[in-house]
């Protein structure tokens, strides 16, 4: 078998928790810009912010829940100068204060990051209300604003530092429990590039955010099948990674996506319209169909719909003996 591309030899070996990897990164950037601020609503600890507090106290601003007023309040803040990132349950920040988002700082082109933890289905035993499972789809429609998800602690940092340097809105999405290490520290990582984190010639696996492991442990039972399947990171749902994504079209023929997120909106519908403009592709999108998913263990949830990495092996299998 072709050694992964980017995947480290030591993948899987190690775990972490994602707001502990954005915390670290987050403080990082505030040592070495003193325009960072960090805001957050009622969730200043469940967010990662603590090490950034206790570093400087000054640049961190605690509301209470009051989600709407927080944008505003990073908008003004961006409008002379400052650089804030506003970090809370995902939700709540994406679609609780949407228009917030659209007008302040989408419409104004305000440089207010937006950080929304506890991702996908990850705030998984309180349920519907607390899932974000669509907030790709809210996020996408906004004109110029930035939108990441990366799948592991090592990426999470690299997004982290890569969004203090970023100009612009943004939004980046991070799961709750512990994740695997898939990279090593040296990640080349940019915004609006894909990751090849292992090549294949049958299927390319796209993954993203918190079961981008689930894509990778699929291609590897996929392998022991007989089944070449290439996997693509990509951490960047806007902008995406045109070139990469279709190079993997016309070499493989098939594309299946694997998120967290609705079906309706996601990064599938995003990869799907666009080859259906560039290079017709058959592509089978995994995620949640349209109904609220329900509360319980996370993996549990996961299983529900499809999302395991048993489950994306046989889907991808079932998928491959369709006849286009």
């Amino acid at each position: 078998m072709k050694q992964p591309a980017m995947l480290s030899a030591k993948a899987f070996e190690a775990s972490e928790a994602p707001i502990k990897a954005f915390g670290e990164a987050l403080l990082e950037a505030g040592k070495a810009n003193p325009d960072i601020v960090v805001v957050s609503t009622d969730s200043s600890s469940g967010s990662g912010l603590s090490p950034f507090k206790a570093a400087f106290p000054e640049r961190h601003i605690e509301f209470g829940i009051m989600e709407q007023g927080a944008v505003g309040y990073c908008a003004g803040m961006a409008a002379v100068g400052k650089i804030p990132f506003y970090a809370a349950i995902a939700p709540f920040v994406s679609a609780r204060p949407f228009e917030m988002v659209k007008d302040d700082l989408g419409y104004m082109r305000q440089n207010v990051k937006v950080i929304g933890r506890c991702g996908g289905l990850t705030y998984s035993q309180l349920g519907p209300t607390h899932h974000s499972i669509d907030d790709f789809a809210l996020m996408r429609t906004i004109p110029g604003l930035l939108v990441l998800n990366p799948g592991d602690p090592v990426s999470i940092r690299k997004a982290t530092l890569a969004l203090a340097k970023h100009s612009g809105p943004s939004y980046m999405r991070i799961g709750s429990p512990n994740m695997p290490v898939l990279y090593d520290e040296d990640l080349p990582f940019e915004i609006g590039k894909g990751i090849l984190v292992r090549e294949g010639h049958d299927v390319t696996l796209i993954g993203t955010g918190t079961v981008l492991c689930q894509a990778v442990k699929a291609a590897q039972l996929l392998d022991r099948k007989g089944i070449s399947a290439r996997v693509i990171d990509i951490h960047s749902i806007k902008p995406l990674d045109e070139d990469m994504i279709l190079k993997a079209a016309g070499e493989t023929g098939r594309i299946v996506t694997v998120e967290e997120h609705f079906l309706n909106g996601g990064l599938g519908s995003a990869i799907a319209q666009f080859l259906s403009q560039t290079r017709p592709t058959p592509v089978k999108m995994l995620g949640i169909d349209d109904r609220f998913a329900s509360n319980g263990p996370y993996e549990g949830l996961l299983g529900q719909h499809g999302l395991l990495a048993e489950q994306i092996a046989a889907s991808s299998i079932e998928f491959l003996k369709k006849k286009f």
